[in-house]
C-alpha cells in the first residue's frame, strides 16, 4: 500500500510539472514573440525587391523571386528535382523543418507520436522544402514586402547556409514521393528542430538577420505573421 501511494505521490508531480511546463512555454511564447525582434533601420538603399513571408496556418515560408541579382534559385534547387519539372515559375517558397515530419506528415491526420516525440526532443534529420510558385497572391496567410540588395543578400546566405552539402559543396535533393504538389522538393538539411527551434524560429530568426519585421523569439507561425498584419 505504501508503494502504491508513492507511485501515485510521484505521478502526480510528474503530471503537475508536465502541465506547469506547458502553460510556461505557451506564457513565455506569447510575450516573447510580441516583443519586436528587429529595428527600424535608416534606408541606405533602394528596397526595390519584392519578397513575400507565407503561411500554411502553421508553417512559414520565404517566398523569393526565383532569379535576381543576387542568386538564380534554379541553379540552386533545379526544376528538375520537382514532379512537374516546369521551369515557368517566378517565384520559390523556401522553409525549413523536421524532416520526418515534412515526409511522413503530409496531413494532422497523418501524424504519429513517435514523429512528435523525434522532433519535439531534437532527434531527427531535417531538411528543406522549396517549392516554385508561377504567381503569389497577397491574403492574411501571405505578405508582400519590400526589400533592399542587402538583406536579401542575408536571406541568401541564411538559406545557403541551412543547406547540408555533399563532399563538392552540392545540395543533397531528397529522393522520395512525399512532394505536397508538382512543384516542390526537399533537401537535406542542417541544425536540429525541437521544442524551442522549430520551422517558425528557423523563418523568425532569418527575420530578424535581416532587420525584418518578426518576434524576439517564436516557435508559431502567428508569432511572425502578427508583425505584418499591424503593418497593413
Amino acid at each position: 500500500m505504501i508503494f502504491v501511494k508513492c507511485i501515485v505521490k510521484v505521478l502526480g508531480k510528474a503530471i503537475l510539472g508536465f502541465i506547469a511546463f506547458v502553460v510556461l512555454y505557451f506564457l513565455v511564447e506569447a510575450i516573447l514573440s510580441r516583443i519586436p525582434g528587429y529595428k527600424i533601420a535608416k534606408q541606405d538603399q533602394p528596397k526595390d525587391i519584392a519578397i513575400y513571408v507565407m503561411s500554411n496556418g502553421v508553417h512559414t515560408d520565404i517566398v523569393l523571386p526565383v532569379e535576381h541579382g543576387v542568386i538564380k534559385w534554379f541553379s540552386i534547387f533545379p526544376f528538375e528535382n520537382t514532379r512537374g519539372q516546369n521551369p515557368n515559375q517566378h517565384y520559390v517558397g523556401i522553409g525549413w523543418g523536421d524532416k520526418g515530419f515534412y515526409l511522413n506528415t503530409p496531413e494532422w491526420k497523418d501524424l504519429k507520436l513517435s514523429t512528435a516525440l523525434v522532433a519535439a526532443l531534437g532527434m531527427g534529420e531535417t531538411a528543406l522544402h522549396v517549392t516554385y510558385y508561377h504567381s503569389v497572391q497577397e491574403s492574411d496567410m501571405c505578405y508582400k514586402v519590400m526589400i533592399d540588395k542587402n538583406q536579401y543578400n542575408i536571406i541568401k546566405d541564411y538559406i545557403l547556409e541551412s543547406l547540408d552539402t555533399d563532399s563538392s559543396g552540392n545540395p543533397i535533393y531528397i529522393e522520395t514521393t512525399a512532394q505536397y504538389g508538382e512543384h516542390d522538393a526537399f533537401y537535406e538539411a542542417k541544425e536540429a528542430y525541437n521544442l524551442f527551434f522549430s520551422c517558425n524560429t528557423w523563418t523568425n530568426k532569418m527575420l530578424k538577420k535581416a532587420n525584418l519585421p518578426a518576434g524576439l523569439w517564436t516557435v508559431f507561425d502567428k508569432g511572425i505573421l502578427r508583425h505584418y498584419e499591424n503593418l497593413r
